[in-house]
Protein backbone atom coordinates (compact mmCIF):
# COMPACT_ATOMS: atom_id res chain seq x y z
CA UNK A 1 0.00 0.00 0.00
CA UNK A 2 0.84 3.53 -0.21
CA UNK A 3 2.00 3.89 2.99
CA UNK A 4 4.34 1.65 3.09
CA UNK A 5 2.55 -1.09 5.59
CA UNK A 6 2.97 1.66 8.30
CA UNK A 7 -0.46 2.99 8.83
CA UNK A 8 -2.88 1.59 11.73
CA UNK A 9 -6.45 1.53 11.63
CA UNK A 10 -7.00 5.24 12.76
CA UNK A 11 -4.95 6.85 9.75
CA UNK A 12 -6.26 4.78 7.09
CA UNK A 13 -9.57 5.35 8.00
CA UNK A 14 -8.89 9.16 7.26
CA UNK A 15 -6.80 7.77 4.34
CA UNK A 16 -9.70 6.21 2.72
CA UNK A 17 -12.39 9.12 3.47
CA UNK A 18 -9.78 11.63 1.66
CA UNK A 19 -10.48 9.34 -1.44
CA UNK A 20 -14.38 8.93 -0.92
CA UNK A 21 -14.59 5.73 1.16
CA UNK A 22 -16.22 5.91 4.29
CA UNK A 23 -15.53 3.38 6.66
CA UNK A 24 -15.35 2.97 10.82
CA UNK A 25 -12.51 2.13 12.45
CA UNK A 26 -13.46 -1.02 13.81
CA UNK A 27 -14.48 -2.46 10.08
CA UNK A 28 -11.45 -1.47 8.82
CA UNK A 29 -9.51 -3.22 12.20
CA UNK A 30 -11.64 -6.15 11.70
CA UNK A 31 -10.36 -6.24 7.72
CA UNK A 32 -6.89 -5.41 8.41
CA UNK A 33 -6.93 -8.38 11.55
CA UNK A 34 -8.53 -10.92 8.68
CA UNK A 35 -6.09 -9.93 6.11
CA UNK A 36 -3.54 -10.68 8.72
CA UNK A 37 -2.18 -7.30 7.95
CA UNK A 38 0.24 -4.78 10.73
CA UNK A 39 2.24 -2.25 10.79
CA UNK A 40 5.84 -2.96 10.39
CA UNK A 41 8.95 -1.83 12.33
CA UNK A 42 11.84 -2.04 14.13
CA UNK A 43 14.13 -0.44 16.96
CA UNK A 44 17.11 0.86 17.04
CA UNK A 45 19.28 3.45 18.95
CA UNK A 46 22.04 5.57 18.98
CA UNK A 47 23.25 8.58 21.18
CA UNK A 48 23.45 11.82 19.46
CA UNK A 49 23.76 14.40 21.69
CA UNK A 50 25.98 15.83 23.94
CA UNK A 51 25.42 17.82 26.52
CA UNK A 52 28.49 17.96 28.40
CA UNK A 53 29.96 20.98 26.45
CA UNK A 54 30.82 24.72 27.62
CA UNK A 55 29.26 25.92 24.83
CA UNK A 56 25.75 28.90 25.26
CA UNK A 57 22.85 27.12 26.75
CA UNK A 58 19.62 29.14 25.76
CA UNK A 59 16.41 29.11 27.99
CA UNK A 60 13.37 26.78 27.59
CA UNK A 61 10.98 29.48 25.34
CA UNK A 62 8.98 26.41 24.26
CA UNK A 63 8.24 25.07 27.57
CA UNK A 64 5.91 22.56 25.88
CA UNK A 65 3.74 24.32 24.24
CA UNK A 66 3.63 22.97 20.46
CA UNK A 67 0.14 23.98 19.72
CA UNK A 68 1.16 26.94 17.39
CA UNK A 69 -1.19 29.27 15.65
CA UNK A 70 0.68 31.67 13.69
CA UNK A 71 2.84 30.35 10.45
CA UNK A 72 6.37 30.80 10.62
CA UNK A 73 7.01 31.75 14.07
CA UNK A 74 8.62 28.50 15.55
CA UNK A 75 10.46 26.21 14.55
CA UNK A 76 11.91 23.28 16.17
CA UNK A 77 15.21 21.25 15.08
CA UNK A 78 16.94 18.17 16.14
CA UNK A 79 19.24 15.26 14.55
CA UNK A 80 19.20 11.51 14.47
CA UNK A 81 20.90 8.60 12.92
CA UNK A 82 20.47 6.40 10.02
CA UNK A 83 21.74 3.33 9.55
CA UNK A 84 23.63 1.67 6.26
CA UNK A 85 25.87 -0.89 5.46
CA UNK A 86 28.61 2.08 4.87
CA UNK A 87 28.71 3.19 8.34
CA UNK A 88 26.23 5.64 10.34
CA UNK A 89 24.59 8.19 8.32
CA UNK A 90 23.22 11.71 10.51
CA UNK A 91 20.04 13.07 9.71
CA UNK A 92 19.70 17.22 10.95
CA UNK A 93 16.20 18.65 10.22
CA UNK A 94 13.99 21.82 10.78
CA UNK A 95 10.22 21.70 11.60
CA UNK A 96 8.10 24.76 11.29
CA UNK A 97 5.93 23.77 13.99
CA UNK A 98 2.45 25.26 12.55
CA UNK A 99 2.07 23.33 9.50
CA UNK A 100 3.94 20.16 11.12
CA UNK A 101 6.49 20.93 8.18
CA UNK A 102 10.19 19.93 7.45
CA UNK A 103 11.45 23.29 5.72
CA UNK A 104 14.97 22.33 6.03
CA UNK A 105 17.26 19.69 6.60
CA UNK A 106 21.18 18.01 5.67
CA UNK A 107 22.50 14.30 5.92
CA UNK A 108 26.00 14.15 6.02
CA UNK A 109 28.33 10.96 7.71
CA UNK A 110 29.36 13.01 10.92
CA UNK A 111 27.17 15.23 13.56
CA UNK A 112 29.88 18.01 13.59
CA UNK A 113 28.14 21.51 13.76
CA UNK A 114 28.09 22.46 10.08
CA UNK A 115 25.70 19.59 9.82
CA UNK A 116 22.78 21.61 11.53
CA UNK A 117 23.72 24.97 10.15
CA UNK A 118 23.54 22.94 6.11
CA UNK A 119 19.57 22.15 7.48
CA UNK A 120 19.07 25.79 9.54
CA UNK A 121 20.06 27.20 6.40
CA UNK A 122 18.11 25.39 4.39
CA UNK A 123 15.22 26.23 6.19
CA UNK A 124 16.50 30.54 6.24
CA UNK A 125 16.63 30.36 2.75
CA UNK A 126 13.25 28.78 1.85
CA UNK A 127 11.24 30.26 4.55
CA UNK A 128 12.63 33.74 4.26
CA UNK A 129 11.67 34.60 8.31
CA UNK A 130 11.06 37.57 9.84
CA UNK A 131 13.45 38.84 12.63
CA UNK A 132 11.81 36.76 16.22
CA UNK A 133 11.20 33.44 14.88
CA UNK A 134 12.76 30.64 17.73
CA UNK A 135 14.50 28.17 16.88
CA UNK A 136 13.97 25.23 19.52
CA UNK A 137 16.94 22.63 19.94
CA UNK A 138 17.85 20.19 22.26
CA UNK A 139 21.54 21.04 24.12
CA UNK A 140 23.89 19.47 22.24
CA UNK A 141 26.99 20.53 21.76
CA UNK A 142 26.26 21.35 18.18
CA UNK A 143 23.49 23.63 18.93
CA UNK A 144 25.44 25.21 21.00
CA UNK A 145 28.70 25.80 18.97
CA UNK A 146 29.77 29.12 17.58
CA UNK A 147 28.83 28.99 14.27
CA UNK A 148 25.20 27.52 15.15
CA UNK A 149 24.93 30.64 17.45
CA UNK A 150 26.50 33.25 14.65
CA UNK A 151 23.75 31.99 12.13
CA UNK A 152 20.88 32.51 14.38
CA UNK A 153 22.30 35.89 14.99
CA UNK A 154 22.89 37.17 11.65
CA UNK A 155 19.23 36.09 10.96
CA UNK A 156 17.58 37.07 14.22
CA UNK A 157 16.72 33.82 15.28
CA UNK A 158 16.06 33.42 19.21
CA UNK A 159 17.42 30.24 20.47
CA UNK A 160 15.42 28.29 22.54
CA UNK A 161 16.69 24.66 24.37
CA UNK A 162 15.35 22.00 25.94
CA UNK A 163 15.70 20.62 29.28
CA UNK A 164 18.87 19.00 30.07
CA UNK A 165 17.95 15.40 28.63
CA UNK A 166 14.35 15.92 28.76
CA UNK A 167 13.17 14.60 25.38
CA UNK A 168 10.18 15.67 26.05
CA UNK A 169 10.48 19.54 25.63
CA UNK A 170 11.25 18.60 21.82
CA UNK A 171 8.48 15.54 21.60
CA UNK A 172 7.41 16.82 17.80
CA UNK A 173 10.77 16.58 16.14
CA UNK A 174 11.62 13.01 17.92
CA UNK A 175 7.63 11.76 16.90
CA UNK A 176 8.64 13.15 13.12
CA UNK A 177 11.92 10.67 13.13
CA UNK A 178 10.58 7.77 15.02
CA UNK A 179 7.55 8.24 12.01
CA UNK A 180 10.53 8.28 9.30
CA UNK A 181 11.98 5.44 11.02
CA UNK A 182 8.72 3.32 11.44
CA UNK A 183 7.76 4.27 7.82
CA UNK A 184 10.60 4.34 5.66
CA UNK A 185 14.53 3.75 7.16
CA UNK A 186 13.69 0.40 9.66
CA UNK A 187 12.28 -1.25 6.39
CA UNK A 188 15.23 -0.68 3.94
CA UNK A 189 17.83 -1.49 3.30
CA UNK A 190 20.91 0.94 2.31
CA UNK A 191 24.24 -0.28 0.60
CA UNK A 192 25.46 3.31 1.27
CA UNK A 193 25.00 6.55 2.06
CA UNK A 194 23.96 7.83 -1.24
CA UNK A 195 21.20 5.35 -1.03
CA UNK A 196 20.01 6.87 2.13
CA UNK A 197 20.52 10.39 1.59
CA UNK A 198 18.01 9.98 -1.84
CA UNK A 199 15.35 7.46 0.11
CA UNK A 200 14.95 9.67 2.73
CA UNK A 201 15.06 12.91 0.99
CA UNK A 202 12.30 11.20 -1.42
CA UNK A 203 10.31 10.82 1.76
CA UNK A 204 10.94 14.26 3.12
CA UNK A 205 10.59 16.57 0.53
CA UNK A 206 7.06 17.64 -1.26
CA UNK A 207 7.18 15.75 -4.52
CA UNK A 208 3.60 15.88 -5.66
CA UNK A 209 3.24 12.76 -6.91
CA UNK A 210 0.31 11.08 -7.58
CA UNK A 211 -1.58 10.07 -4.15
CA UNK A 212 -0.90 6.08 -4.55
CA UNK A 213 2.99 6.76 -4.50
CA UNK A 214 3.96 7.61 -1.54
CA UNK A 215 5.68 10.97 -1.65
CA UNK A 216 6.80 12.17 1.14
CA UNK A 217 6.07 13.54 4.56
CA UNK A 218 5.25 17.18 3.46
CA UNK A 219 2.85 16.26 0.29
CA UNK A 220 1.08 13.37 1.65
CA UNK A 221 1.56 11.85 4.84
CA UNK A 222 -1.38 12.51 7.21
CA UNK A 223 -0.89 14.32 10.23
CA UNK A 224 -3.34 13.55 13.09
CA UNK A 225 -2.36 17.10 14.99
CA UNK A 226 -3.29 18.93 11.53
CA UNK A 227 -7.21 16.97 11.56
CA UNK A 228 -5.39 14.24 9.19
CA UNK A 229 -4.24 16.63 6.17
CA UNK A 230 -0.86 16.64 5.07
CA UNK A 231 1.40 19.57 5.91
CA UNK A 232 1.14 20.96 2.31
CA UNK A 233 -2.57 20.47 2.16
CA UNK A 234 -3.06 22.89 6.19
CA UNK A 235 -0.85 25.41 4.51
CA UNK A 236 -2.77 25.83 1.47
CA UNK A 237 -6.08 25.59 3.30
CA UNK A 238 -4.51 28.38 5.09
CA UNK A 239 -3.31 30.52 2.28
CA UNK A 240 -6.87 29.97 0.50
CA UNK A 241 -8.58 31.40 4.00
CA UNK A 242 -6.59 34.45 3.99
CA UNK A 243 -6.86 35.12 0.59
CA UNK A 244 -10.97 34.45 0.63
CA UNK A 245 -10.56 36.71 3.80
CA UNK A 246 -8.75 39.72 2.16
CA UNK A 247 -11.51 39.32 -0.74
CA UNK A 248 -14.58 39.90 1.63
CA UNK A 249 -12.05 43.00 3.74
CA UNK A 250 -11.70 44.41 0.26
Amino acid sequence: MASGQTYGSRRLVQAMRHQGFIICRYRVRTLMKSAQLVPVWKRKFVRTTDSKHTGRIAPNLLQQDFKVFIKNKVWVADITYIRTQSGWLYLAAVMELYARKIVGWALASHMRASLECSALNMAIIARQPAPGVFVHTDQGSQYASDDYCALLAKHQLMASMSGKGNCYDNAVMEHFFLNLKMERVWQTYYANHQEAIKDISHYIVASYAPQEVPSGDNAYRLHSTLGYLSPNQFESNLTETHQNTSIKLS
